[in-house]
């Protein structure tokens, strides 16, 4: 099945597996152009019943209850990003020859002639920082533009509605990219890999695969992290156009055909004429908001992505001034008495928090939460100098408070054992007593929110609900 004319859907025999963000969207637009839809779904609740009967209007067939078995007849499925490989009824499919694609496939393969490219974004952490920062750069440049696929609008829907656009800034899940055999990017980025979603996709190896999947049949540039030798790796593996170069990303003095930071200024040695000798200069690290280390290694991944569109310097440079990040992404809270506070809420897992922590130098830690199988040696042997003090909250916290022990036995650790709403209060005020003028407090918990808090929008919250508290 190549990307088809809208009569070849007619009478297809199409299974979407999955209600919900991407599964609902998919079963409307498949069913308007003529397939013959049915949607299976694990779940049976109220919530799954309401969705289906808007559906079952429209004259789509919908299964609740069981998502195993493969309907009679299944030309193709097209699968919610979330739904694990290993499930029985793709299973079933491969068994039968049945193609799976996801959402981001079905968008590819729906495209018109004329489509706008995409600039795709990966990676285990800042994903959408970059796709936001990218979108500023390419708007101050002119161009219509938005962010998509995993952010922002739906894929689907910047592919067929009415609005025209130059070039599309795309965040691209592990998941999601599984799910996208025949996506072919103009230019993509890995920004890092590390231990992630491993329940999901079985192993490391097969979570990197994943994620490499973004650089085949790249045209123009493959954009890596010089200091993440893996991104590279997956680099060398791609099979891109003719003509498709690496270029690579260093908080360092760049080599040719990389962007880097000299002396407080981005620049590019990869997009100028004779790059051997040449350099061009994009933007000053204070333009870069916050410009932590891990935030300008985000901004020149945009960078990258923006010129190897061709996007002028002086657009680099007025889109990153213009862009604000999301909410519990590195956030100033306050200062108290000389201390910093710090909503990382954001942070979800180990890697994250690594490089919130390597932001500020000396660091009342407050981390917990749910470890989603994650260690946290690593993280704490890296860290351990720039701490002060640790509060530890949440379900998973006598993995982190072990770690100390074994990495950091000098620094002061306070268990805050209640989970209550006013938890987080009580971490804050531990945390208070354990600063001294000059400190950050810095909210980075390492771990996922849902042992305490409904999400990690809600923790930050309450986190900077109880500064506000402390400050009153």
């Amino acid at each position: 099945m190549g990307s088809r004319k809208v009569t070849d859907w007619q009478g297809k025999n199409v299974t979407v597996a999955g209600l919900g963000v991407s599964g609902i969207p998919a079963a409307k637009v498949l069913h308007g152009l003529g397939a013959k839809v049915t949607v299976v779904n694990d779940g049976d609740d109220a919530r799954a019943r309401e969705q289906a009967a808007e559906l079952q209007a429209l004259g789509v067939t919908v299964r609740l209850g069981d998502g195993a078995t493969l309907p009679a007849g299944t030309e193709l499925i097209v699968t919610a990003p979330g739904w694990k490989p290993d499930k029985p009824l793709f299973t079933a499919a491969r068994e039968a020859g049945v193609p799976v694609w996801g959402d981001v496939e079905l968008a590819w393969r729906l495209r018109g002639p004329d489509a706008a490219p995409w600039l795709c974004v990966t990676g285990t952490n800042g994903k959408t920082t970059t796709t936001q920062m990218l979108t500023s750069i390419l708007k101050a440049a002119g161009l219509r533009t938005a962010a998509v696929g995993n952010i922002g609008v739906s894929l689907l829907d910047a592919v067929l509605g009415e609005e025209q656009y130059d070039v599309l800034a795309v965040e691209l899940s592990s998941y999601q990219l599984h799910w996208a055999p025949s996506l072919r990017a103009h230019s993509a980025a890995v920004l890092n890999l590390a231990p992630d979603h491993l329940d999901w996709h079985g192993s490391m190896e097969a979570y990197a695969k994943d994620k490499g999947r973004v650089y085949e049949g790249n045209r123009v540039a493959c954009v890596y992290n010089v200091a993440d030798k893996a991104t590279e790796d997956l680099v060398r593996e791609a099979d891109v156009e003719e003509g498709c170069r690496a270029v690579g990303f260093t908080l360092a003095a760049p080599a040719p055909s990389q962007l880097g930071v000299v002396d407080g200024i981005l620049v590019d040695r990869a997009f100028v004429e004779n790059r051997q000798k040449n350099a061009q200069e994009l933007a000053s690290v204070s333009d870069v908001n916050p410009p932590a280390p891990h935030n300008i290694a985000n901004a020149l991944a945009a960078a990258a992505l923006a010129r190897a569109f061709g996007v002028p310097a002086k657009a680099v440079r007025d889109g990153l001034r213009a862009f604000t990040p999301d909410a519990h992404r590195i956030a100033h809270v306050t200062d108290l008495d000389g201390v910093a506070y710090i909503d990382d809420s954001k942070a979800t897992n180990t890697h994250a928090a690594e490089a919130s922590l390597a932001a500020y130098e000396s660091i009342v830690w407050i981390a917990g939460g749910l470890a989603k199988g994650a260690t946290f040696d690593e993280l704490v042997a890296k860290s351990a100098k720039r701490l002060r003090g640790v509060v530890l909250i949440g379900a998973d916290r006598a993995l982190i408070r072990e770690a100390l022990a074994r990495h950091a036995p000098e620094v002061p650790v306070v268990d805050v054992e209640r989970t209550d709403t006013g938890a987080m209060l009580a971490a804050v005020q531990e945390a208070r007593r354990l600063a001294v003028e000059g400190d950050t407090v810095l909210l980075a918990p390492a771990c996922a929110s849902m042992d305490m808090f409904a999400n990690y929008n809600q923790r930050g919250d309450a986190f900077a609900a109880a500064v506000s508290e402390l400050g009153a």
